[in-house]
Formats: C-alpha cells, structure tokens, sequence
C-alpha cells in the first residue's frame, strides 16, 4: 500500500470511509467552480471517480491519493497524479492535480501534499516530466503551481468546457526537492 507522510498529512490509497467526506466536499459549489464545467458531483459521482482512481493506480503504478490530517484522521481532500486525456496538447501527460474541502484552504496543505506528489513523482516512480493544468484565473493553483517550481509551457483552450487553460511543467533536471 502506497503511503506518504509529511509533517502534517498522510496521503494514501483509498477506503470505503473516504466516500461521504470527499462527497461532502464534491457537493461544495465554493469547492467545484474551477474543476471541469463547475459542476458539483453527487456521492455517486464521487464514488465513480475512486473507482477510476484506484483503477489508475492499479495500472500505472501512481494515481490521486486520499489526503488526511495526521492529527485526527479527517479526510480533507485529493492529491496525486493522473495521465492526462485533454486538451490535446498534453494528452498522455502526467498531471498533478489537488482538490480539498474549503474550510482546508489558506493553511498550506495543498502545496504539502503537491510537493510530496510531485518528489513520489520524479524520485519514486521516476517520471521525467510532470505536467499541471490549471483554469486561468485561479490564483491559489496558480500559488500552489509556483512553489512546486513549475514553469509556464503553454496557453491552451479545455476542448469541452471552453476555459482559458495554463499548462505548467517541470522535469527532473529543474526539480530541486
């Protein structure tokens, strides 16, 4: 079982327990705005997206972990990696992606958990490259984007939705760790 520790988290495989707190968490408008359409996701929906997840992991040996407070055990959101399917230009890329609950944001626990994806990355699984897409406009990914060191590659459009994307990237010579 993959796990990683940081000062204040554990991000981890998936379990049963995870389904009504991430739901919890999907079904936030606050929270959704800048994923996909905007849309909330219901608990089915929620539970369709860890499927997919621990699917990934199964198959590429890397996918978005459950990110929990060490202190107490609560689920608070979603970390990891994924190849990427659109736009275009980065289709069969490996993608960083973060997602937690509101009441999370502003204490620095998405850039924790990013960072310790992103070393799992480029050190444990020994990607040379990892990618992040991030809506324009957002500016605490784009935070976020920043002090993982990523580097602005490209401006692109999402195919579906219509949205101004901003591709970022860094490689393992550029990783500082």
């Amino acid at each position: 079982m993959t796990e990683i520790r940081t000062p204040r988290l554990l991000l981890r495989r998936w379990t049963d327990d995870d389904l009504v707190p991430l739901s919890e968490i999907n079904a936030d408008p606050e929270v959704m705005r800048w994923i996909g359409d905007g849309s909330t996701l219901d608990p089915e929906q929620t539970a369709e997206d860890i499927e997919r997840w621990e699917e990934e992991w199964d198959e590429e040996g890397f996918g978005l972990f459950a990110v929990e407070l060490l202190a107490s055990g609560e689920l608070i959101g979603v970390v990891g990696l994924t190849v990427a399917r659109s736009p275009q230009e980065v289709r069969d890329f490996v993608a960083i992606s973060w997602r937690l609950g509101r009441q999370y944001w502003g204490q620095g626990y998405a850039s924790e958990a990013a960072q310790a994806t992103l070393e799992f990355a480029l050190q444990d699984r020994g990607l040379d490259r990892v990618i992040a897409v991030n809506r324009a406009g957002h500016e605490e990914s784009e935070n976020v984007i920043r002090k993982l060191g990523m580097v602005h590659d490209l401006d692109t459009t999402d195919p579906e939705h219509d949205h101004l994307l901003q591709v970022h990237s860094i490689d393992l010579t550029e990783y500082e760790g």
